[in-house]
Order: C-alpha cells, then structure tokens, then sequence
C-alpha cells in the first residue's frame, strides 16, 4: 500500500512477500515472448533469471544396476561351450521378452542372495543388493505337483544325471529304462545344471534345474520342479552357492 507524504515522498509498506510459483515464472516467460513478437522485436531471454532447474536427463543416474551377466539376448541366449557340451542356441524372439533374463527392483522383500521362485507368475529372482534382483522366466509344475515353502540349495550339480521316481515310471513306462539313471547331456531332462532342495534335511524331491525345452519356460507343465533356460540355469548356478535359502510361493 502506498501513501504520499507531506513532503512528496513516498512510502510502501509490504505485508508478505512471496517467491512466484513455477507456474507464474513459466507464464512470464510465454508473456515475455509474446509481447516481443507483437512489438517486432526480437530478444534473447536469459533463463538464468528464473532460477529453474536446468539439470539434463543425461545426467541422472539409472536406477538399475548393471551386470556383465545381463546384457543383449543375442549374447545371453548364444550358443554357449560349456566344455563337454555345447548348449544350442536359443531363439530367444519366441520367448516373450519378460521372460527373458533380465534386473529389476527387487518385489520380493527378501535377503541379498535368497533364490525367490513366484509359482502365480513363473518367475525366479534371485536377490541382489540395493534392493535390486535378477528375474528369469520359469517353467513350474502343473496342477497338483507343485511344492511350495522356505528351504535351501543343499547341493547342485553341473550336467546331472536323472532318475524318474516310481511314481513318474508309472504313469510313463517308457521311461522305465532310465529307472538306473539317465546321464548327462543335452537330452537329459535336467538340462545343464541342478540345485537340489532340501527342507529341514531332506531331500523334497524337487529341483531347480536346466531343461532343453526352453519353449516350456513360462508355462504349468513340469512334474513339481522349476526348470529354467539352459543358459539361465548356467548363470544362476554360478552366482549361487550351497546353503542358499529359496522361497517357492
């Protein structure tokens, strides 16, 4: 409010002050501009005046870490020699890309280093510091052969052989020759790698392993285990060690 005094002077009394709004700031700047068009001038505005936030998205650090075992799926799902075998490469565009191996923000809540098996989405992540995991599409077991719980990895093999229990020998016959044990190899049903459950000392009789039929990754179809893309398995199998605990849920 201003008010003239007696001796010609002016006086302003300010009651509050307030800095403008971003809003304000940015339609000052449109007005700016407008008016200096009409006017047929040109004028180059100095944006610093304004105090904004100049920061460029190039410079904000991803939230997602980086891996040197997570890259292209060219390069995850090549062929890959692993010594007595070469593992076929896997045409990994038929595979639904969230399937694909792959880090993410961590939805498990669990300990760096927990192995997290989600049966509803056929996912496994495997925990990472920073609240971070690495996710890979599973296959799981159908309707009534699935096992669920808190357990560890006591073991885990490269190249395993596979025996069918008697139960699976009597709902399939034919596979009744490999009663003693199939060995490893690429044919075999547990791929290039398995980790054994136990619970509580004992061996539940489920695995997370390998399997040639990657087209099954992502579907309900195995007798209870989780069975990964031979090349997911291989990477899995080295980040973990024996005595690493696994929720299957």
């Amino acid at each position: 409010m201003a008010s003239l005094p007696s001796n010609g002077s002016v006086s302003v009394q300010v009651s509050e002050f307030r800095s403008p709004s971003r809003r304000t700031v940015l339609s000052s700047i449109g007005t700016t501009l407008l008016l200096g068009s009409i006017a047929g001038c040109s004028r180059v505005v100095d944006f610093s005046e304004f105090n904004l936030d100049q920061t460029t998205t190039g410079s904000i650090r991803p939230q997602i870490g980086i891996d040197k075992g997570v890259t292209r799926p060219e390069t995850m799902y090549a062929a890959y020699n692993d010594g007595r075998f070469t593992v076929p490469e896997v045409p990994y565009q038929k595979v639904e890309a969230s399937l694909r191996r792959q880090i993410v923000v961590d939805p498990t809540g669990e300990a760096p280093g927990t192995i997290v098996v989600r049966l509803a989405e056929k996912r496994l992540y495997y925990v990472l510091p920073g609240n971070e995991a690495i996710r890979y599409g599973v296959g799981i077991g159908r309707d009534g052969f699935r096992w669920s719980g808190r357990a560890i990895i006591q073991y885990k093999k490269e190249w395993p052989t596979w025996t069918p229990p008697k139960e699976m020998i009597a709902r399939k016959p034919e596979v009744a020759k490999w009663a003693g044990g199939q060995p490893g190899g690429l044919d075999n049903p547990l791929g290039a790698r398995a980790m054994y459950i136990f619970q509580n000392g004992q061996d539940t009789g489920y695995r997370v392993h390998g399997s040639p039929e990657w087209w099954t990754i992502g579907q309900a179809m195995s007798s209870g285990c989780v069975r990964m893309i031979n090349q997911d398995v291989i990477d899995l199998y080295n980040r973990v060690s024996n005595k690493t605990p696994i929720v299957v849920a």
